[in-house]
This record gives structure tokens, C-alpha cells and sequence, in this order.
């Protein structure tokens, strides 16, 4: 087990190395640079040059990446051009919001997904399993900016339940965080839950239909016993893989969804910084995401031995 924990850790440097380089290059590829917005639409070529040579913009590209892995290796992620402060300070200004909204997202999903796919399987093929799965078919085709547009709309402007927009940090308290947080989190949790619910009565239907199961009805078991406590246990290494992905995928989200709900949160800061070409702060939200993505794939597959204990790594 230490021995697969340490390759593993081992093996996400080279990735976190390719990401980084790939990241960087395609940033600065692309058309743009913040020294001619900076100097404004009236500024000279030289003025410009000036900028980019005062921001070290004007050296070579491999050069500019060397640099830059120089201060990786210190830990340093570099400083904001426009915000004139580290890259690390700004981002972890803005991760409270983004990791909030994602861990809440994240257990709608599962709360919804998980027995909804497992009633589904249970029911197969009756009524409540077309009904269950209409929903989730629903909830994969709707864009979760569209579906959040329609629960402020709803639950917002109309009942006025929960607040239009912004968020409430934590030092003002839990109640008026998660009071914030609940429509955004449900309309990021939602359409993953529909995916989760799916992949969840798959895997059952499958465990179901083996020969164990079988064997349990035969001796007498109570259905919910044959559903519950042994089904659900064996088809959940599939469901935790897609519990991982749809994790991954919801960091991704909550970049559009901070925008329709005015979060300021790591999505507004990487848009911002897009707009304006803040390379420092793009490779540095960049590299802290895909850091995200491979501890999240790391953990998963980790969690696999405690629902399993057939799973070993070498």
C-alpha cells in the first residue's frame, strides 16, 4: 500500500509538469498581452515595448517557462500583474467560495443520485424506474447556467427564499453561507446527480443479476436486505468512479455558475484574469485545478479498498 501511494505521488509530477508547460504555451500563443492593455488603446509600439520588457514579457518563450518552473520549484506561483499581489494569496482569497459551493454540489448530487439509480434498478422497468429516469434524462440535457437562470427566477425573484445572487462568507455564520450556496449548489449538484443516478442503476441492475444474489433470494432473504446491504455495497466501486469524475467536473462548472450567481469565487477570478491576460494568475489557477483533478483520481481509486477488500494495489 506505501509503496503504490508513493509511485503514485511520484507519477503525478511528470503530469503536473505537462500541464503546467502545456498551460503555459498555450497562454501565451494566444493573441493579446496585458502590456498593450495596460498602456491602453493609445500607446505607442515602444511604449508597449517598454511594458513588456519591464514585465519580462519580451524575452523568449522557453526562457519565460524556465523561469517560471524556477519559481514552481520555490513554491512561488508569482505575483498578479493587475491585482499586485502573489498569485497563491489571490487564489486562496477566492477558494472558499469555489470549494464550498463544489463540496455542496457534490452531496446534492450523491444524495439525489445514489438512491435514485438504486430505487431505479430495484424497479426495473416499472413505473417509478421510467419516472426516475425521465427525471435524470431531464437533468443531463438541461445547462446548469439555464437550470440556475430558472431557480432564481423561481425561488429567488418569485418566492424570494433564497438570495438572488453574491455570497456570505463564513465569518457572518454557516446559516447565511449555505443560504447563499443552496441555489447554486443545486443547480451544479442536479445534473450531475442525473448522471450518478444512471451509472448507479446500471452497476445495480448488473449486481443483481448475479449468481449471489440470486442464492440470497433463495434462501429467504428480504428484499430490502438482498437490495441494501448487499447489491448497493458491490456495484458501488462504479458509482464512486463517476462520484470522482462528476467531482472534477463540478470544479469545472462552478466557473460558469459563480458567473450567473455573481460568486466571487476561483471562476470569476480565472475569467478575469483571461480578459485582462494575467498569465500568473492563469497558470496559477490552472496548475491548482489540474492538482485538484489528480488528487481527486488518486483518492478514488485509495477508496476502493475500503468498499472492496478483494481490491489490492501493488
Amino acid at each position: 500500500m506505501k509503496t503504490y501511494l508513493a509511485r503514485r505521488l511520484l507519477a503525478l509530477v511528470p503530469v503536473a509538469l505537462v500541464v503546467a508547460t502545456v498551460g503555459f504555451t498555450l497562454i501565451h500563443l494566444a493573441p493579446g498581452d496585458p502590456a498593450s492593455l495596460i498602456a491602453g488603446p493609445d500607446a505607442t509600439h515602444d511604449d508597449i515595448r517598454v511594458l513588456q520588457h519591464q514585465l519580462g514579457l519580451d524575452a523568449p518563450l522557453h526562457v519565460q517557462l524556465l523561469h517560471w518552473y524556477g519559481r514552481l520549484l520555490r513554491g512561488d506561483l508569482g505575483e498578479s500583474i493587475f491585482l499586485r499581489k502573489p498569485v497563491l494569496d489571490a487564489i486562496l482569497d477566492r477558494v472558499e467560495p469555489t470549494l464550498l459551493l463544489t463540496l455542496f454540489a457534490m452531496a446534492i448530487a450523491i444524495l439525489i443520485g445514489v438512491p435514485t439509480g438504486v430505487v431505479s434498478a430495484r424497479y426495473h422497468n416499472a413505473p417509478a424506474d421510467q419516472a426516475l429516469m425521465s427525471l435524470a434524462l431531464v437533468g443531463i440535457s438541461v445547462p446548469n447556467f439555464l437550470l440556475g437562470l430558472l431557480l432564481i427566477l423561481g425561488f429567488a425573484v418569485g418566492l424570494g427564499w433564497f438570495p438572488v445572487a453574491g455570497y456570505s462568507p463564513l465569518e457572518y455564520g454557516w446559516a447565511r453561507t449555505l443560504r447563499s450556496l443552496v441555489l447554486p449548489a443545486f443547480a451544479l449538484g442536479f445534473v450531475q446527480s442525473a448522471l450518478i443516478a444512471r451509472i448507479t442503476r446500471s452497476s445495480m441492475l448488473d449486481v443483481l443479476r448475479e449468481q449471489f444474489i440470486v442464492a440470497g433470494r433463495a434462501k429467504g432473504l428480504g428484499e430490502r436486505a438482498v437490495v441494501y446491504k448487499h447489491a448497493l455495497k458491490n456495484a458501488l466501486i462504479p458509482t464512486m468512479t463517476v462520484v470522482g469524475v462528476s467531482f472534477a467536473i463540478l470544479i469545472g462548472g462552478a466557473v460558469v455558475i459563480e458567473q450567473v450567481f455573481n460568486i466571487p469565487g476561483l471562476g470569476r477570478l480565472i475569467i478575469s484574469a483571461v480578459l485582462r491576460r494575467d498569465y500568473p494568475v492563469i497558470q496559477g489557477v490552472v496548475l491548482c485545478i489540474a492538482g485538484v483533478y489528480m488528487l481527486i483520481n488518486l483518492a478514488v481509486d485509495l477508496a476502493y479498498m475500503l468498499v472492496d477488500p478483494r481490491v489490492r494495489y501493488q
